[in-house]
């Protein structure tokens, strides 16, 4: 963490610079003490910056805020290799940036329902094979909070990279799991408080997505996206880059083939073709049972029948049909769609055309 000594400086700098990364850093290689360098600096606002750094202080103190200066030792070694990497990160939770594999995973915030399926598969079978493994993506609608939800549902630490600072979530939707995600992972910004979530901030906080992970996953996008800038920004840091492919019709996948198509990003089918592709070595974590036990806990508030659908189409990746769920569990045609109708009503499946129906 950053000395308190230092700290106001260094918030005085951010504040005064912003936006204006390379800069900074470029003045922080010639004068490396903040102090110093603050006392170097003749332009105008540097009152209002240092006082918007006191402000920031209190509140960083008040709400017990982890702050990581660029050039401390416990700085995120893989950011600090990237040229545009900011010079202070504000954190809260319960961050370990030395456990295993980071891995980032990307999307369209209109996601299908089976892109979050494939999302949420991909995590929890990277949970199950990999021993250390931490998720990071932008609590986003769509493939980010489908990420986020599938590593709290392993048990794995998940990190969420927000455009705004600490004082706020954004999306509000999605604060119950901004907050579960403190306990194992935690929120990483540049962003000071009182920071809103504009749409530069999406866009600049996306290379922390990037350059935080080893590599970075892009599940589901369109021809043009946020996620393929972070796809891009990975690719620039010489990051690997995996892209999930879809149908050529499949307007949601457009981005994602064009990744495959131009060889910026290797096709990903499974989990294993990550891993290979990455050289990890694989060790099988009891993730399965807690996995079991969250689905019991779940399911409490379903008729028997229905947990014994549930069961079926959750270990089912595509789905499955009527006719198939009929001869599986020796259940009447008429009641299965009954009790699948139910399912739908508690938004438990989702069903699709020809009869199919997949579990949410």
């Amino acid at each position: 963490m950053t000395d308190n000594t230092s700290l106001p400086y260094i918030i005085a700098l951010t504040h005064l610079y912003d936006g204006r990364h390379r800069l900074l850093r470029e003045l922080l290689l010639r004068f490396p003490d903040p102090a110093e360098a603050w006392d170097r600096i003749v332009l105008p606002g540097k009152t209002d910056s240092w006082q918007r750094a006191q402000q920031e202080l209190e509140f960083v103190d008040k709400h017990h805020i982890g702050t990581y200066y660029l050039h401390d030792c416990d700085y995120p070694e893989r950011l600090a290799q990237c040229p545009d990497a900011p010079v202070l990160l504000y954190a809260k939770g319960n961050i370990n940036f030395h456990n295993g594999h980071f891995v980032s995973v990307v999307g369209t915030r209109q996601a299908t329902e089976r892109g979050k399926i494939i999302a949420r598969d991909l995590v929890l079978a990277l949970a199950e094979q990999l021993r250390e493994l931490t998720i990071v993506s932008g609590l986003a609608y769509g493939i980010d909070i489908a990420a986020h939800r599938a590593a709290l549902e392993a048990g794995i630490p998940t990190i969420i990279i927000p455009a705004h600072g600490l004082d706020r979530i954004y999306p509000a939707n999605h604060r119950s799991e901004a907050v579960r995600a403190l306990e194992n992972g935690g929120i990483l910004t540049e962003y000071r408080s009182g920071s809103t979530p504009e749409k530069q901030h999406f866009v600049a906080r996306n290379r922390i997505v990037a350059g935080l992970s080893e590599c970075t996953i892009v599940v589901e996008s369109p021809a043009r996206g946020g996620s393929l800038i972070t796809a891009s920004m990975a690719f620039d840091y010489n990051r690997p880059v995996f892209a999930v492919p879809g149908r050529i019709s499949d307007d949601a996948s457009a981005g994602c083939n064009a990744l495959i198509r131009d060889q910026r990003a290797t096709l990903l089918q499974k989990p294993d073709d990550l891993i290979e592709e990455m050289m990890w070595v694989t060790a099988k974590r009891p993730v399965q049972t807690q996995l079991q036990g969250l689905d019991a806990q779940v399911d409490d508030d379903l008729a028997p029948e229905e947990q014994t659908l549930m069961k079926l189409l959750r270990e089912a990746e595509d789905g499955m049909l009527v006719n198939d769920l009929t001869e599986e569990t020796d259940m009447p045609y008429s009641e299965v769609i009954t009790h699948l109708m139910m399912l739908e009503m508690k938004k438990r499946v989702k069903s699709f055309p020809g009869g199919k129906f997949m579990a949410i």
